[in-house]
């Protein structure tokens, strides 16, 4: 079999297939919005399609890609590994490579966090926090944040604040509470009767971007200490440097009881999740013989995982990617943040490190106002996509609206990104975001083709 050769033998059919064979309506949101390109190639922070033509991608595969694509390093330890012969998946044994990658792990998660158990992806890795918090306290109910996400899987579902997500798939899990993210006193309510087993949060929502206030994590750790709650800190987005820091929660100096990660620790090529959590509540939750595969993960520990999880921890340490993620970052909003002042839409330009986030809302000019209106009728957050598709179409930039209904353009971009990259997101979110403030212009007549589209998909709904 040459795959190599079957994949350039039918290159142009990839749209076909997956209308024909997988999820057909992405397909059409891709082809509506024009971001419907054949990527043939992928180097670091960029990818090429057929024309040879180079993007920017700040996206990275929904923070997957933390190192860049393909990262040399990552590729020769796999290589290695896929030559070794090595056993894997034993099951009945104990794997070198994963005891590696979990020592590693301990070194670098907040102190406390000594015990390490390994996954398959961030959904996963919340369904084990869930039920390590439930069986070592004794308690069944769970408290999450209001726009929060954690994942599409039963349990974590259950903790995601987001209402587009959950439609239609319940009854799902009891006894989950949701209180509003950053609030602290909600928090001290829902946790007085000292029944929660635990308190889960994104420090930073990836949903929006939003950084809650200063002293709200610190307050969090406090209350779950006071009523003996675990509070557990999802990090599958925010981990691994994207905020500048190893874990979004150093920002605040808080140590969680559980903390959850994913995404970057795979360095783009093996899925893997892993859950880090203090001594007792895995010697609770696995504490005789007979319970010792209680809980588990098929492939979790697979050779490749781990491997991967170990190249990908070694590149962050030894190339700085965690202090150029802090520094780019902040390079990034410096010369975006102007731009508040100057453009009546645009009104906040927020974010840590690698995670950030363009917020729009409505202008106070009459003819703005008017256009803006006319888009907010035909769907909520639509003003989002007129910067988002022309920062493709113009600029090469892929990027992303950050969640469903709402005006918040997102950058997750690669931590490997150079000044250079950094003058290539300023100037085309600079002319991007000008043109959207011309009325009539055309980023309007797009935006009234994208009204027009999706007052017609209300209609067939309907």
């Amino acid at each position: 079999m040459d795959i190599l050769q079957r994949l350039q033998q039918r290159q142009n059919e990839t749209f076909d297939l997956h209308a024909q064979h997988l999820n057909g309506q992405m397909v059409n949101v891709l082809k509506t919005i024009g971001f419907d390109r054949q990527y043939l190639r992928a180097e670091g922070p960029y990818l090429y399609d057929q024309a040879g033509h180079r993007y920017l991608d700040l996206l990275a595969g929904f923070g997957v890609f933390a190192l860049g694509r393909n990262h040399p390093t990552v590729v020769q330890v796999l290589r290695d590994i896929l030559g070794a012969s090595l056993p894997n998946l034993v099951q009945l044994d104990v794997s070198l490579l994963a005891g590696l990658l979990a020592e590693k792990l301990v070194a670098v998660t907040p102190p406390g966090l000594d015990r390490i158990f390994f996954a398959n992806s961030g959904t996963e890795t919340v369904e084990a926090a869930i039920k390590f918090s439930r069986y070592a306290t004794g308690r069944r109910k769970i408290v999450y944040c209001a726009g929060g996400y954690h994942g599409l899987t039963l349990g974590s579902l259950s903790a995601t604040g987001d209402d587009y997500y959950r439609a239609g798939f319940g009854p799902l899990l009891e006894d989950f509470i949701e209180v509003p993210f950053g609030d602290l006193a909600a928090l001290e309510r829902a946790l007085q009767g000292r029944d929660v087993a635990a308190f889960i949060t994104e420090p930073i929502q990836g949903h929006g971007v939003w950084i809650p206030p200063a002293d709200y994590l610190p307050g969090a750790a406090t209350l779950c200490q006071r009523t003996g709650t675990l509070l557990v800190a999802d990090e599958v987005q925010t981990g691994l440097g994207r905020t500048g820091r190893w874990w979004a929660v150093n920002h605040w100096q808080v140590e969680p009881d559980i903390l959850c990660t994913a995404k970057a620790l795979s360095g783009g090529f093996v899925p893997v999740g892993a859950v880090a959590c203090r001594r007792w509540i895995f010697e609770r939750m696995f504490n005789r013989m007979d319970r010792a595969v209680v809980h588990g993960s098929t492939f979790g520990k697979n050779n490749l995982a781990m491997a991967a999880g170990l190249a990908t921890l070694e590149v962050l340490e030894t190339e700085g990617l965690i202090e150029n993620s802090a520094r780019r970052g902040a390079q990034i909003l410096a010369g975006l943040q102007p731009l508040v002042s100057q453009y009546e839409c645009l009104k906040e330009v927020r974010g840590l490190g690698m995670m950030i986030g363009l917020e729009f809302a409505e202008p106070r000019s009459l003819a703005l106002k008017m256009a803006w209106n006319m888009l907010e009728a035909a769907n909520p957050g639509l003003f989002s996509q007129m910067i988002t598709v022309p920062l493709l179409e113009r600029h090469r930039i892929l990027s992303q609206v950050a969640g469903h209904g709402m005006n918040v353009v997102k950058f997750i971009p690669p931590l490997t990104l150079s000044e250079q990259d950094v003058e290539w997101i300023v100037t085309g979110v600079t002319e991007v975001v000008a043109d959207a403030h011309r009325v009539p212009g055309a980023a309007w007549d797009f935006g009234k083709s994208l009204a027009t589209r999706a007052l017609r998909m209300k209609a067939g709904m309907s």
